[in-house]
Parts: structure tokens; C-alpha cells; sequence
């Protein structure tokens, strides 16, 4: 592995375990490398600071340890079932009752720029770096051999989280056993239909599963809305914890239609209405009013150059959903925009409250899963954010 040397002083951050280097910290040692290859880092004295995958970019190198290892089929091995050990000692691997869950999250576990989500007897692997996506053989071999998790097959969905004058090379395709046809997983009792190839990001949004429980726990009696609903996770949680009536709305219909089969999956009670449009032209031409509202919106803003327009954009539609909402009732709102921070989100649904006229109260802040986890070394894991509101 070829040893690249950082400028005197630029070690401090990886010093605190921040697993991140950027090219303007390196001193030396790029020279011949390719994307995706595994390197030494040291300081400008020549003392090792952690083995890493290097690519050419800003962010251009994610250390996968603080020390020189040699990462081979044992240690992927060793780094997946420490954590898998972590998600079971926490309780949220529960076979027949939760068996869809992410089972690596970053530099969450220690493996910056790799996403394992698991659905039963499947296997997603997202690699964010080229390094990762070069290691996709030995992760997937090492998945095979997680003892507790009996996953048969691995797919390996790339393509759209690397740089694309790499991904336009590479498919996304079973590396392990084959496609099991219709998936069924469930989620805190719950059942859904899920599909690996086509669904956004992995197939579902695993770090919602909290959140959903409190969606559950709200729901008796009451009358909910789900705006951009995707595949009705909120609203088969609320049908199942006794909502009413329940009216989701996406402007997929493709998103729709794997919503109807969850529901004729699952057994309830309640009354759903599924509705194909846009959620803010929605809102802004309905008098319909709820107990419950739920926005969680697709990113608003990637870059920081678009973070202004997001906030206005957060902001509106807040307003559109806080008038939508009973006396008394609760607003459940969310953002995953990484460049809308937790304090920029908050003062933002701030302004909305001001603006609506409306009294709130935070009931709950809201966060991804515990299988999500964020490196207390890495806080920009910290991506979800989210407000339960009582509004007057």
C-alpha cells in the first residue's frame, strides 16, 4: 500500500477520529494512484495516523481505521459482525418481528462511505467511495457468514451514489445468490412489500423506524395525513395503531401502487384514501383538516448554494401543513437535507409558526433510528432531523 504524508499540523482532525482527509491537507504520496486504492496515511513526521481508501477529490481519503491494517477477507469479517453485535445488543434485529434494518451506517460503524441495508434474507450494499465499491467481493462474502443473520443474497446498488465518470462503468447487480422475487420484510410487526431493484435508495427508508413507532402510538382514533407518503410507512404504521381514516399523497404512482400492496398485506381497521398529486398544490387547495399531519419531504437542497431556496421551501410548506392541522392536533415534520442543519431546521419551522399564527409545543425531537448511528467523532452522520409539534 503506497503511504501518503499529510502537512505538518493537517494530522489534528484525524488526531480527534475524524475519518475524513481532504486533498488540501496532503503533502505527498498521490502520485500513480487510482481511485479506489487503499493507502497509509502519516503525519509529516512519518508516524502512521490510519489506512484508508483514496480518491481523487476534495474528499480524498476515508480512513477505515486509526491504525495501519491490512484489510483482507478477516477484516471485513471482524468489522461487519462487530456490527451486526451492536444492533443485536440494542434489540432491533428481532427474526419474523423486525428483520429489515440497516446493518452498517458509515463512519457510524467505522466504515466511512459503505451503506448495508437488510430485508429479510437480503443483503443491499451501497458503496459511497470508489474504495468500498472495489471491496463489494469480500463484503459480500463476509455478509454470507454473519452468524444470527441468515442472509442468502447480496445485491450491489452503486451506481447512483458514486461519481459518475466511474459509475457510467458499472451495473447494479446480484454479486450473491439471486433475486428471491417478492419480499416481504417486517418492521415492528409490521409487514411490507419491499423491492431492492427499483425502490428509492435501498428499496425503503429504514431510518424512519422510530419515528413510525410514534406514529403508531398517536394514531388511535384519529384522522391522519401523509403527504409524500412514498410507500406508506407512516400511514400503514397509523392504520395499524387505530387512525380512523388515514389519506396519503405522493406524485408517484409507482410509489402508490407498492403503498396498496402494503396495505393488503397488513390488517387494520381504519379507512386509507391514497391520492396522486403534488403535497403543496395539494394542501394549498383543501379544507380538510387533521389530528395528525406528517411531512417528510425528498431533500430540498444537496449543495449549499441551494440552501437558501430549500429554507424558503421547508418553510412554506410547514406554514401549508400547520393550517391543516386540528386544534390540539400534532404536526410530525422532517428534513434530511444535510445542509440544512438541526438549529437552521428548527428556527425555520420557527418562522413557520410565526407566520401560520399558530401556538406549538415540541413534543418530541425527532432523529434517524439507533441503526443509523453517528460517530460521536462524526457529526455529519447526524443527517435526519425532525419535530413532533402540539399545536394549539
Amino acid at each position: 500500500m503506497q503511504i501518503i504524508k499529510l502537512h505538518k499540523g493537517r494530522e489534528q482532525s484525524v488526531l480527534r477520529r475524524h475519518p475524513w482527509i481532504f486533498s488540501r491537507a496532503i503533502l505527498s504520496g498521490t502520485e500513480g494512484l487510482a481511485d479506489g486504492d487503499t493507502v497509509i496515511v502519516q503525519d509529516s513526521r512519518g508516524q502512521v495516523l490510519g489506512t484508508g481508501h483514496y480518491q481523487d477529490s476534495s474528499l480524498a481519503i476515508r480512513l477505515i481505521a486509526f491504525e495501519e491494517v491490512n484489510p483482507d477477507q478477516d477484516f471485513w469479517q471482524s468489522r461487519l459482525e462487530a456490527a451486526a453485535q451492536y444492533r443485536r445488543s440494542l434489540g432491533m434485529i428481532m427474526p419474523g418481528y423486525t428483520d429489515a434494518f440497516r446493518l452498517v451506517h458509515g463512519e457510524g460503524d467505522q466504515l466511512p462511505g459503505l451503506i448495508i441495508d437488510v430485508y429479510g434474507p437480503v443483503a443491499v450494499v451501497q458503496a459511497h467511495s470508489i474504495g468500498m465499491y472495489k471491496a463489494i467481493p469480500m463484503i459480500s462474502k463476509a455478509l454470507l457468514k454473519l452468524p444470527g443473520i441468515p442472509i442468502q443474497s447480496v445485491y450491489s446498488k452503486s451506481k447512483e451514489s458514486l461519481p459518475s465518470n466511474f459509475a457510467h462503468r458499472i451495473t447494479d447487480a446480484w454479486v450473491q445468490g439471486a433475486s428471491p422475487g417478492e419480499l416481504i420484510v417486517h418492521e415492528g410487526g409490521v409487514a411490507f412489500s419491499i423491492n431492492v431493484e427499483t425502490g428509492q435508495k435501498t428499496g425503503f427508508f429504514l431510518d424512519q423506524r422510530e419515528n413510525r413507532e410514534l406514529i403508531r402510538r398517536y394514531s388511535f382514533g384519529k384522522e391522519v395525513f401523509n403527504g409524500f407518503c412514498y410507500t406508506g410507512g407512516f400511514s400503514v404504521y397509523a392504520l395499524k395503531g387505530g387512525a380512523k381514516h388515514v389519506v396519503s399523497i405522493d406524485s408517484s404512482a409507482v410509489a402508490l401502487e407498492l403503498l396498496e400492496k402494503n396495505l393488503t398485506i397488513n390488517s387494520f381497521e381504519g379507512t386509507h384514501e391514497s391520492i396522486k398529486d403534488n403535497v403543496l398544490t395539494w394542501l394549498g387547495n383543501t379544507d380538510m383538516m387533521f389530528d395528525i399531519v406528517i411531512v417528510d419531504p425528498p431533500a430540498f437542497a444537496k449543495s449549499l448554494s441551494k440552501r437558501h431556496n430549500a429554507v424558503q421551501a421547508y418553510k412554506r410548506l410547514n406554514m401549508m401543513a400547520m393550517a391543516r392541522v386540528k386544534k390540539g392536533g400534532m404536526l410530525f415534520t422532517f428534513s434530511c437535507s444535510q445542509v440544512v442543519d438541526k438549529p437552521l431546521f428548527h428556527n425555520t419551522i420557527v418562522a413557520a409558526a410565526i407566520e401560520s399564527g399558530r401556538l406549538a409545543r415540541v413534543v418530541h425531537e425527532l432523529g434517524q433510528g439507533p441503526d443509523h448511528p453517528v460517530s460521536i467523532f462524526h457529526p455529519e452522520g447526524h443527517y435526519l432531523k425532525g419535530l413532533a409539534l402540539y399545536m394549539d
